[in-house]
């Protein structure tokens, strides 16, 4: 059975495997979540499950959010995502869902926004080389140049690379393999980095092990 949960990113350090070798891993205080919604494809065309994770003030959630939650008869969260996963028929509204749902060894997607740098040039964006700084060439050495447009076709083509917004995008890291779960605390640590700075929220998904 698929399995997921909601996350923050703690920071990284670093662990020892039974042959002595230091592994980097990223921590994560995953859940406890809980299930707020379950859709299923007779009503609502496709099966998957909604969870919350952050507790929040009730008087910080608008009157639908809180209608919501009621119904559901869970506390009100900060976070809600939806999955779509392989099978949720063991999955009811209201249950917890927390770390020792994975276990050691499983392979996971994570899934962040990766950190925002705000608007960048050509250089730090997408790696161009810039000009000698030599004679000639005036104070351009970091511009990106001709954009290739002429009378025809009178303007630029989409998908060129130029300056602007750098990061703060979704991105997902697959095949992570978990070193160490923390049930009590609700951590885990898998091997590698993840996206985000440290406290962002991440997704944590086990693949769908295909059948023997």
């Amino acid at each position: 059975m698929q399995k997921a949960i909601i996350g923050r990113k703690l920071g990284m350090t670093q662990l020892f495997d039974e042959k002595g070798n230091v592994v980097p891993v990223t921590v994560i205080e995953a859940g406890p979540c809980a299930v707020v919604q379950k859709k299923i494809a007779e009503t609502d065309g496709y099966s998957s499950v909604q969870l919350g994770y952050g507790d929040v003030k009730p008087k910080n959630v608008t009157k639908p959010l809180k209608g919501h939650f009621g119904k559901a008869d869970v506390a009100p969260k900060r976070t809600l995502k939806e999955f779509r996963l392989d099978d949720i028929e063991s999955v009811n509204v209201g249950d917890i869902v927390k770390a020792d749902v994975f276990a050691e060894g499983d392979l996971v997607d994570v899934t962040g926004r990766s950190k925002g740098k705000g608007y960048a040039g050509v250089i730090k964006r997408w790696n161009f080389q810039r000009l000698k700084e030599s004679h000639g060439t005036g104070p351009v050495a970091r511009h990106g140049g001709s954009l290739g447009a002429n009378s025809t076709p009178s303007r630029v083509y989409k998908n060129r690379k130029m300056a602007g917004h750098l990061g703060n995008e979704r991105i997902t890291v697959q095949n992570l393999k978990i070193i160490k779960i923390d049930a009590e605390n609700n951590i885990i640590a898998v091997k590698g980095a993840i996206p985000g700075p440290n406290k962002s929220i991440v997704t944590v998904v086990d693949q769908v092990k295909a059948p023997v």
